[in-house]
């Protein structure tokens, strides 16, 4: 499954890396990144949690 943030959307509140910090990370420019691509099946759960629980709805998946 692969993971991706709208940098126009994300704020950089940093939601999605306390949720799953495995598959997302803030990074120095304050937006939040990908670092798995693509998410392994065992991070799938979490990584479906963070996307659910982003505020601006920046986190997409395919």
């Amino acid at each position: 499954m692969k993971f991706k943030i709208d940098e126009e959307l994300c704020t950089g509140c940093g939601v999605c890396e306390s949720v799953c910090d495995e598959v997302f990370e803030m990074q120095d420019d304050a937006l939040a990144h990908v670092i798995k691509d693509p998410v392994p099946a065992d991070l799938e759960d979490d990584a479906i949690s963070a996307e659910e629980t982003c505020p601006t709805e920046a986190i997409s998946h395919e």
